[in-house]
């Protein structure tokens, strides 16, 4: 038995606030204060680099709608069963089996998936506006933890990506999901992200110049991919098919991450070095 006034009794209301008939979900306002956070971000770090304000813009476009589809592409199983939930991929709402639609916002999100939409969303915007392709890289991948960090604490708000049982005095018990503690997973990357981008900000403020190396971009995903390798060993598993492996899928996914992000940081540069 677990004395639950030893731990923190987690059930906040999925909804934040509602205008008439619509609900907004605090994952929603989680996930669109991140992605405001790193739109300002970026856009003063063009201003600092002396970028004309009409490329800006533009990327945010980008991102927004490739990072969309192809983040909630990682639950393909539902997403892609039905036109109706191909079109839920862009609209955020969800259509009933009866008919009729009801509005939920913005859910269902994988993180990896999310990533490499990232990814595919940059080049795009790259071609389309010719700028350096490592320069762009770089700056989106200064704010990225700062919305990386929003995004997990709507994660919190909404008692998903639970850690496993523990007796630690920081234990959640997340009453929606069962009355036992556990770790506070989205919290713990929640926190992480948040230091990984004072770490970033730091280093760009005293080294510049490195932005355009592909350092920042290395650096951002060797933290963030790094950490979620480690942390998983907090959480439960996600789907039953991981447990009898010995590293579950999340980690495996971390790993090609953790790669390019070491040769980013390192292997460029001293391709730099040597083609100088």
């Amino acid at each position: 038995m677990f004395n639950s006034l030893l731990y923190i009794v987690w059930d906040p209301s999925i909804v934040a606030f509602k205008l008439g008939p619509l609900s907004v979900r605090w994952y929603a306002l989680c996930w669109m204060a991140g992605l405001i956070a790193a739109y300002f971000i970026v856009k003063r770090l063009y201003k600092q680099q002396r970028i004309k304000d009409e490329l800006f813009d533009p990327l945010f476009i980008y991102c927004f709608v490739v990072i969309l589809a192809v983040a909630r592409l990682g639950h393909p199983q539902y997403f892609l069963s039905s036109w109706q939930h191909v079109a839920e991929i862009i609209l955020p709402v969800r259509f009933l089996p009866e008919g009729g639609w009801r509005f939920i916002g913005y859910e269902g999100f994988a993180s990896h998936g999310g990533t490499l939409g990232l990814m595919l969303a940059l080049y795009l915007y790259v071609k389309k506006t010719r700028l350096n392709l490592w320069t762009v890289l770089d700056d989106i991948a200064i704010a990225t933890p700062i919305a990386a960090c929003f995004i997990r604490l709507g994660n919190l708000m909404n008692s998903e990506i639970i850690g496993k049982v523990t007796n630690v005095p920081w234990a959640f018990i997340f009453e929606r999901v069962d009355h036992v503690p556990r770790h506070p997973g989205q919290l713990y990357e929640a926190l992480a992200y948040a230091l990984f981008f004072i770490v970033g900000l730091i280093i760009y403020r005293r080294q510049p110049q490195k932005v355009g190396t592909g350092f920042f971009f290395g650096l951002c995903l060797t933290l963030i991919f790094t950490f979620r390798f480690f942390i998983e060993y907090t959480k439960d598993i996600q789907v039953a098919f991981e447990s009898g492996m010995p590293i579950n899928m999340g980690q495996i996914l971390s790993i090609p991450f953790i790669i390019l992000g070491l040769y980013c940081m390192r292997g460029r540069k001293k391709a730099e070095t040597h083609g100088h």
